[in-house]
């Protein structure tokens, strides 16, 4: 099973598949990760917190 490698917590193997870069086999973040976001390719640090 997929886990996010920054907070090792399970993902889907769709969520992987789409959020996944190509050579990498985990995603870098996930939706549950408060402290970091997907910035295009990248990955930063998050500027406010989400509301969940």
């Amino acid at each position: 099973m997929p886990e996010c490698q920054n907070c090792e917590s399970f993902v889907t193997d769709a969520y992987a598949r789409v959020f996944t870069p190509d050579g990498e086999s985990e995603p870098r973040v996930c939706p549950n990760c408060e402290d970091k976001i997907r910035d295009g390719a990248q990955v930063r640090e998050a500027r406010s917190t989400r509301r969940t």
